[in-house]
């Protein structure tokens, strides 16, 4: 719980294990919804070890900016616009792997169900809900120290993951109960239409963090954020009497990219490289969050085509 990474490597291990663990038991239980289930745990595993990955570049850089290496190298800015990427690719494909599932129940309700080992089921959904509970209370509660928007989509995703074994787990019951009643007709629907139902809810839930990850990949400006630097910017202009500014912001997953630009009166009286220093220092103390995540640039011009 001490770093990002460390949260990340458990929640892949476990993630793996719950995933082997669905599509053992989804075969030996002759269930659809189980063996989806393992697969979608699967894709998530895939991508929270690209998710590690990304993170681990993040962290490396923040810790040392001038390490040489051919990614220091290639990547001069940093590997913050990897975080959206990956972000976007997590959403988009767990929201594919829901859409895969909507269709298979789909047909296979049309050819009229399918029997399956309903003992097998139920010790499957008891033994993953206790595994999505326990990782998402753990993830959950990790985050509130690390505030990392990986961890944070780590965290849906075993809620997710709960709520679909969740599903299955009240399925199977019914399915168990029924038998030899009268309603025994249900059993063989009970898989393919708990499957069409846990896809319908997950389908739309990673949305935001695809609408997310694609203003920062298309370098969206948050409005809160601009607005924060414009306004300490036109005071830094007003307090020392410069003509006007022009800023330049954008978020990168979890860097936030900010170039300001003034322009001075020609003719101002010549300054030590210390004074702009000291008034870059306090331009950046007003903007605040400083850390190895911002990336500040302050430049001071009178011609004002170099601000454009």
């Amino acid at each position: 719980m001490s770093s990002e990474q460390g949260v990340l490597k458990l929640s892949i291990l476990v993630t793996i294990g719950v995933a082997l663990f669905g599509i053992g038991f989804g075969i030996l239980s002759s269930s659809f919804s189980i063996t989806f289930d393992g697969i979608y745990a699967l894709a998530d595993a895939s991508m929270s070890l690209l998710a590690l990955t990304v993170a681990r570049l993040i962290d490396g850089y923040a810790r040392s900016r001038e390490a040489g290496g051919r990614l220091q190298a290639r990547f001069s800015t940093g590997f913050w616009h990897l975080e959206p990427i990956v972000l976007g690719l997590n959403g988009t494909l767990l929201m594919a792997v829901s859409v895969y599932g909507l269709i298979n129940a789909a047909l296979s309700i049309m050819r009229g169900g399918h029997e399956l080992k309903f003992d097998f089921a139920i010790i499957y959904a008891v033994v993953t809900l206790c595994a999505c509970i326990a990782m998402a209370l753990y993830a959950s509660r990790a985050n509130r120290r690390l505030k990392s928007d990986f961890v944070a989509l780590d965290a849906k995703a075993w809620i997710m993951s709960g709520g679909i074994t969740a599903a299955l787990l009240i399925a199977f019951s019914l399915g168990a109960a029924v038998d030899g009643t009268r309603y025994a007709w249900i059993r063989p629907y009970l898989d393919p239409a708990v499957l069409g139902l846990v896809s319908l809810v997950i389908i739309p839930l990673p949305v935001r963090t695809v609408r997310q990850a694609l203003a920062d990949i298309l370098l969206i400006a948050p409005r809160d954020l601009t607005e924060h630097v414009r306004a300490v910017a036109a005071k830094v202009m007003a307090r020392h009497g410069f003509l006007s500014f022009r800023t330049y912001i954008a978020k990168v997953g979890r860097g936030k990219q900010i170039e300001l630009y003034f322009i001075v009166p020609p003719g101002l009286p010549p300054q030590t490289v210390e004074y702009w220093d000291r008034l870059r220092d306090e331009i950046g103390a007003e903007i605040g969050d400083e850390g190895p995540d911002r990336w500040l640039t302050i430049a001071f011009t009178a011609d004002p085509e170099w601000a454009e």
